[in-house]
């Protein structure tokens, strides 16, 4: 059965490649015809740095990546943003073991975008699959019930389907007691045992209103590995927050910000609003991707505390002008 998965993950990308190689023909056109995704303040790659390597440019070190991919299916925005940022072969080896974090809080269907949809789930796993890994594992320390949440979401169904394995996270024995070097405030947190042992950890929160924090993204999303999430708020929500990356940060981050909850979160209500984006947001740091969803959610990424904190402490960058944006239209 898992070869029969891989095989159809395998011929899909391949499907993709075919397509890309059209598309890279006619990209220096279509690069010029593209019109803002972010605010303006997301510069796009000049032409030179487009036409290197496979058709986008690399940061050599110089900068972080952060791509920003609008339109589309939800498969095909994995599938090229991927691609922009190099292949999620650099980081998923033959034989690896993967942690695929989504939001998975709340027991809500994917149309309350309320978690992370479960096709951007299912893809990145049967991409990971695809680059060999030897176990893909997926799980969230969910509020609402873990069984209701896992499967009314969408995601337990995504993720055996793609070939992964979903966990449970609902107990205190799955929890490790860790120190954490360099915070002030979250000095030890037990944190779930696959984080702390995994090769590879794919942050994948959904982008939304949050009535404490203000926002939910990428940081936010690393409670759902922490067994004691009652701390944070009783000692400082930013500071905890940003301090917790100082333990281990995702290798990769990728952002749904497909359907956006803009109030009411981070359950939602009757009177939630919600807006359209179609979009969807990655970079390897965490707090470059926190400060671009911010400017999609209409927020100022000034206003969230824990982003100019995790800033402070070395764990990312919250100015776009140190980051090379790459935007893609399809």
């Amino acid at each position: 059965m898992k070869r029969e998965i891989t095989s159809k993950a395998d011929e899909r990308l391949r499907e993709v490649s075919r397509r890309d190689i059209i598309r890279g023909a006619l990209w220096a056109t279509v690069s010029m015809m593209i019109q803002p995704i972010l605010p303006v303040k997301f510069a796009l790659a000049s032409d030179s740095d487009r036409t290197k390597g496979a058709g986008y440019p690399t940061s050599g070190g110089a900068k972080p990546i952060l791509v920003a991919v609008k339109g589309g299916s939800y498969e095909d925005r994995v599938d090229r943003a991927l691609e922009a940022i190099g292949g999620i072969n650099q980081w998923v080896k033959k034989g690896s073991r993967v942690v695929v974090k989504p939001n998975i809080g709340w027991n809500v269907a994917p149309e309350g975008a309320a978690n992370t949809h479960p096709r951007v789930v299912k893809r990145i796993v049967e991409h990971c699959i695809s680059a060999g890994a030897k176990e893909v594992l997926v799980f969230d320390h969910t509020c609402d019930s873990w069984q209701a949440a896992y499967k009314n979401s969408g995601i337990e169904e995504a993720v055996k389907s793609a070939g992964g394995k979903i966990i449970p996270a609902n107990s205190e024995s799955f929890y490790e007691k860790k120190e954490i070097t360099g915070a002030s405030t979250l000095k030890e947190t037990k944190v779930h045992g696959e984080y702390l042992n995994a090769d590879v950890i794919i942050n994948v929160p959904i982008l939304k209103s949050h009535s404490g924090a203000g926002m939910t993204c990428a940081l936010k999303n690393l409670m759902g590995v922490v067994w004691d999430r009652g701390y944070y708020h009783l000692h400082g929500l930013d500071t905890c927050i940003a301090e917790f990356a100082l333990l281990r940060s995702p290798t990769l981050n990728i952002v749904d910000a497909g359907n956006i909850m803009k109030t009411g979160g981070p359950r939602g209500n009757p009177k939630s609003v919600f807006e359209r984006q179609d979009m969807l947001i990655v970079s390897t740091d965490p707090v470059l991707c926190d400060t671009a969803s911010a400017l999609v959610l209409g927020k100022k990424p000034e206003e969230l505390g824990y982003i100019e904190k995790a800033s402070k402490l070395g764990i990312g960058t919250n100015s776009l002008d140190n980051a090379e944006v790459r935007r893609i239209t399809i």
